[in-house]
């Protein structure tokens, strides 16, 4: 039990934030909902529910993730998260057929809902609440890739980098950029629906509400599908490429692989060296690249084999000058 309470202190906190927010808004939203059986208010109770339920998951999942290797599981427990959110992603899915489903049948047989008041206010006091982890979440991918941001360039930078944050980040950013949108949306959709008195808007709502939670599903599903089978990280290939050919020893690399495991990278490298050095020469270059690899963020191993120089360029690089 100790050990739980360790690996839960390292949970990523967005997730436990994001969970604690959206179970206080699908409550609100469900009370709004049982009060004036608006189908927008329901679209977006199930929105929210399902949100609280990933993102608790998400939590749990990225905290075992690190734990440490067993004889067992001597690879350790890295790609764990990737499996939770591949779990995760059929709530949202089951919720998101549920919304579409609710909202067809609304437009099929339109009703007047009740409780405008009641509706905007909650769905007004729900996305500032939605805001306020959005905001949450894109701090935290700027923080996971190492670049500095304040203030409203957040909001235009976390984009450009979502793509190197980590799996339980990414979802939360994406849920609660649906989440807002979703928001926004359903009180477009009750003020119109109260002031013209179309009452299928709310319906159709509710369905653009679902398919925004696919949208989620899938872009969740395709990646944590690649961070199950193991996928290459490309970016970080580059980067410790350039590191290695800048030491004065390396004559090239004839392979080099990143292999991303949940939130963990995983180094293979083969270098070429001058054959003419000795065992306890090419063990002080092992052990100077290996410090360098491992000080980059998110490296937990590296392994280094040798070949002696053959004279043919292998390794290429825009940004490196070949040796």
């Amino acid at each position: 039990m100790g050990e739980l309470f360790r690996l839960l202190r390292k949970g990523n906190k967005s997730a436990l934030v994001a969970a604690i927010v959206n179970t206080i808004i699908s409550i609100a939203k469900g009370v709004a909902y049982t009060f004036t059986g608006n189908v927008a208010m329901f679209a977006e109770t199930m929105h929210s529910l399902g949100d609280a339920a990933n993102q608790f998951f998400v939590f749990v999942g990225s905290a075992l993730s690190k734990k440490s290797p067993t004889n067992r599981f001597p690879n350790g427990f890295g790609r764990l998260v990737n499996l939770v959110l591949l779990g995760a992603v059929l709530i949202v899915g089951i919720m998101a057929f549920e919304t579409i489903r609710e909202g067809y049948h609304h437009i099929l047989h339109p009703a007047e809902s009740e409780g405008f008041l009641i509706n905007v206010g909650v769905l007004a006091f729900a996305l500032i609440l939605e805001l306020y982890v959005l905001y949450k979440a894109m701090k935290e991918v700027m923080h996971e890739v190492g670049e500095p941001a304040s203030g409203p360039s957040v909001f235009f930078k976390s984009f450009a980098h979502l793509g190197r944050a980590k799996p339980a980040t990414k979802l939360v950013f994406l849920e609660d950029l649906v989440a807002t949108s979703g928001g926004l949306l359903a009180i477009l959709a009750v003020v119109i629906s109260h002031f013209t008195h179309i009452h299928w808007i709310e319906g159709a709502a509710s369905i653009l509400i679902g398919l925004m939670m696919f949208f989620v599903v899938g872009r969740v599903f395709l990646d944590n599908a690649a961070g199950v089978l193991g996928r290459a990280d490309e970016e970080m290939e580059e980067k410790i490429g350039q590191l290695v050919m800048s030491d004065p020893d390396v004559k090239d690399i004839q392979d080099l692989a990143v292999i991303k495991e949940g939130e963990d990278l995983h180094v293979e490298l083969e270098i070429e060296i001058d054959p003419s050095l000795t065992i306890a020469a090419a063990d002080d270059i092992k052990d100077r690249l290996q410090e360098k690899i491992m000080a980059e963020k998110g490296v937990v191993d590296v392994t280094i084999e040798f070949d002696e120089e053959d004279g043919v360029t292998t390794w290429k690089s825009e940004s490196t000058d070949n040796k």
